[in-house]
């Protein structure tokens, strides 16, 4: 597995069993800010900027897509003395979720709106939507901390990402569009998509032995809910499946409370699980 040498830039707190969260494509740690309280009540949570994202640079070795990033993130948890974990992963960190699942590493894993279960049309969307946000995070300069500063400026730059956008603070989404023009790995995770599929004749691994949410909001149009959630549903069939209303594609910050709860349900499955085994 690649070696970390370059700071890696986290967010740590609580105690207790590991929960490790993995954002997406363009998006930093703080994407997970509304829930993590909640989850360091019970868990040590660790939340994580991948390599070309938020905080961390890129490291050398390391290629960006959910599995050369799963190869990273089991080397990098290793090296911080952790051998096993929950895993929480939104979009892009939902498939690190889920080949960490695959692959034994994962306790239990929680995916919200992992990618994977696209055919080509959903691929395309997926990559020219992510790609036009960058673009206009990238062109507006200063005039973009101004509209966002307006919460109908924030609605129409972030409705496709969120929910309820309104609920976002101007100071999160000037984070959020900042991260999202300056991430270094963006252009390699967004072609390495169209080498990820995940389908019905996919190799499950160690999945069906642990406990596995995948949630979609119904206002998801990045990784579109009605087709793809499907998709999940038939290639993840010993999977619990949710559909979390008034949600958008990022839904901690719609509806947090209902996040968490999910996660640490997931979480507290394993144990009784692991038992009856």
């Amino acid at each position: 597995m690649p070696a970390t040498t370059a700071p890696v830039n986290h967010e740590r707190r609580g105690s207790g069993e590991p929960v490790v969260l993995v954002h997406g494509i363009g998006s930093r740690w703080q994407c997970f800010e509304p829930i993590l309280d909640r989850l360091a009540a019970q868990h040590e949570v660790i939340a994580v900027d991948l390599p070309g994202f938020g905080g961390t640079p890129l490291v050398a070795g390391v290629r960006p897509g959910p599995r050369g990033y799963a190869d990273w993130l089991e080397g990098w948890l290793r090296e911080q003395g952790i051998e096993r974990s929950h895993l929480v992963g939104s979009s892009m960190g939902g498939g690190v979720g889920l080949e960490l699942g695959r692959r034994g590493f994962a306790a239990s894993v929680t995916a919200f709106a992992p990618v994977g279960f696209w055919h080509t049309a959903g691929l395309r969307w997926t990559q020219g939507l992510l790609t036009t946000m960058r673009v206009a995070a990238r062109t507006m300069g200063p005039a973009l901390d101004r509209v966002v500063e307006n919460p109908t400026g924030r609605a129409l730059l972030l409705s496709s990402m969120f929910g309820q956008p309104r609920k976002l603070t101007a100071a999160m989404a000037q984070g959020d569009l900042h991260g999202l023009a300056a991430a270094t790995a963006f252009e390699a995770a967004r072609a390495d998509f169209g080498r990820y599929w995940f389908d019905a004749d996919s190799d499950l691994g160690a999945l069906p032995d642990i406990p596995v949410t995948v949630a979609w909001g119904t206002r998801d149009v990045v990784l579109t809910h009605r087709t793809q959630s499907a998709r999940a549903r038939a290639a993840l069939p010993s999977a619990q499946h949710v559909d979390l209303g008034r949600c958008g594609h990022l839904p901690f910050n719609d509806e947090p409370d209902t996040c968490a709860r999910l996660v640490l349900a997931t979480a507290a499955a394993a144990a009784s699980h692991k038992e009856n085994r």
